[in-house]
């Protein structure tokens, strides 16, 4: 048998763009992680501020933190929050990308 934790409680899109918020400050935080997200998305440093006012950038910060299972755990670690609840996040902002199937 198959042991799953619950499922995280949903996340308010003004609650999800905070942890995106956060996330984006963990990373700026570092170094290399800021270099291989602006690597990845093409931006510079100087554009930062002018692209996270676009549709899309939050869920685009929590698509990288996401996706690398130790910048998602380094973060939510961080953060105080679990893994889980960066992912609804994720959801709250990107809602048409989840099937609901895992």
């Amino acid at each position: 048998m198959i042991l799953r934790s619950a499922a995280p409680r949903p996340v308010a899109r003004d609650e999800a763009e905070s942890i995106a918020i956060e996330a984006l400050g963990f990373l700026a935080g570092d170094p290399e992680l800021l270099t291989r997200f602006l690597g990845l998305t093409g931006l510079e440093v100087a554009s930062l501020r002018a692209a996270a006012a676009e549709p899309g950038f939050l869920a685009g910060v929590l698509a990288f933190v996401a996706g690398h299972e130790k910048t998602l755990t380094d973060f939510a670690a961080a953060a105080g929050k679990a893994p889980e609840m960066v992912a609804a996040a994720h959801r709250a902002l990107n809602p048409e990308s989840f099937s609901g199937e895992i």
